[in-house]
């Protein structure tokens, strides 16, 4: 008799367990059901709806555009694929800076709307009180240091961040800070390895890096990006595990010339 082993879904909780013996921490983007189931078979740990759904699914040139609903409707996609991963969500742009009223209205809609498991933010510091809100509705936060997209115009290029020790101080402040204030863990996002390695060191709560090096505690890529699904877009930290682009534009090529030659359907393929 086979007895169907239940699925253990991770949790903060378990993102805390790994860290604290040693396990790195898988984490990858997803944005729709049939990308998500897929993504979760494989065995990753963390689901993040990112708002780079804004640059993959929608074409935008930066994450900017992306509403609050949008989120919603690709987070409840991800959330009905997801079996074991933990779904986390992006907070998209305005619908939390500089008010923290609206920013836990938006953290309390994407969870009670799309069944997801916590949010994710960027900044430090400057959106404490946001955070503490979110924390205090017992909604799960993760934030999110380094270069943050959605303060692109800010920066002005997607070039390292925290190279001068000004800025490399003040992550570390953040970071802690963000730890203090009950975030059960933090993005990492393009900075010196060598500071990576030191924030994750001071921190207890757990560090997933894109660009930050090996010593983060997990690390995230945007899945459109590994699987080689965007072409032409290969910074330094992507390492692309496929190329996709080329398997479905040779099938989707061979499927037009077998449509324009009368090769398909046959009559094998008739009723």
């Amino acid at each position: 008799m086979s007895v169907n082993k239940e699925i253990k879904r991770i949790t903060t909780h378990t993102l805390q367990e790994m860290k604290n013996r040693g396990e790195k921490i898988a984490m990858l983007t997803a944005y729709d059901y049939s990308m998500a189931a897929i993504v979760d078979n494989a065995g990753t740990d963390v689901i993040l709806v990112g708002d780079s759904a804004s640059n993959v699914m929608a074409g935008h040139e930066t994450t900017l555009p992306i509403t609050l609903d949008q989120m919603i409707y690709h987070a409840s996609s991800v959330v009905r694929a997801a079996k074991r991963a933990l779904v986390i969500v992006d907070l998209p742009f305005g619908s939390y800076q500089g008010n923290s009223k609206e920013a836990l209205a938006s953290a309390i809609r994407i969870m009670k709307e799309s069944g997801a498991h916590g949010i994710k933010l960027e900044g430090g510091i400057e959106i404490a009180e946001s955070i503490s809100r979110i924390l205090t509705a017992g909604i799960p936060v993760m934030g999110h240091l380094g270069l943050t997209p959605q303060s692109i115009y800010k920066f002005g290029t997607y070039t390292v961040r925290a190279k001068e020790e000004a800025e490399a101080a003040k992550l570390k402040e953040d970071a802690k800070k963000l730890e203090e204030l009950g975030c059960f863990g933090v993005v990492l996002e393009k900075i010196p390895a060598k500071l990576a390695a030191e924030v994750s060191k001071s921190l207890n709560i757990p560090t997933i890096g894109i660009g930050a090096g090996q010593h983060c505690d997990g690390q995230v890529l945007v899945i459109h990006d590994m699987l080689g699904i965007n072409k032409g877009f290969k910074p330094r930290f992507l390492r692309q595990y496929a190329d996709l682009f080329d398997v479905m534009n040779n099938a989707i090529g061979n499927y037009v010339t077998d449509v324009k030659a009368k090769n398909f359907p046959n009559e094998k393929e008739e009723y």
